[in-house]
């Protein structure tokens, strides 16, 4: 049986790993609603969350059950690897930099939360809803 220290090194080191991957930034928006000091009135605004937090996206084909006359459908899914702590709460613009492009996505549900990172689905970034 492993003891607590050797658990906790275990845990560290398995950080460690992931975070040694991670090849990218990313900044975190929300879109907030706020109201004005003077009339009152309800307004919306982007909040930036985190700036280059350190991250990585990884990439994989889907391949659609639904076929037509010129074939199958084909999408992307693109997975978001980023720290555990890292509060990216689902609908929130996403705007990563890895291997010298830049893209904007939007997180699209709750995220896979491990120990060591977390996991998020991301879509192409279409506005705020």
């Amino acid at each position: 049986m492993l003891s607590e220290n050797q658990v906790v090194k275990s845990k560290s080191a398995a950080r460690k790993a992931i975070e040694s991957t991670y090849c990218g930034v990313c900044d975190i928006v929300e879109y907030e609603s706020f109201k004005e000091k003077k009339s009152s009135v309800t307004r919306h605004r982007e909040t930036v969350k985190a700036e280059n937090a350190p991250c990585r996206l990884s990439f994989e084909k889907i391949a659609a059950a639904v076929g037509s006359d010129t074939g199958a459908a084909v999408t992307q899914g693109v997975k978001l690897f980023i720290a555990p702590e890292a509060e990216v709460k689902s609908g929130s613009k996403i705007t990563v930099t890895q291997n010298g492009v830049t893209a904007e996505y939007s997180a699209s549900g709750e995220a896979a939360v491990y120990e060591s990172h977390k996991e998020i689905m991301l879509e192409l970034w279409k506005g705020w809803a």
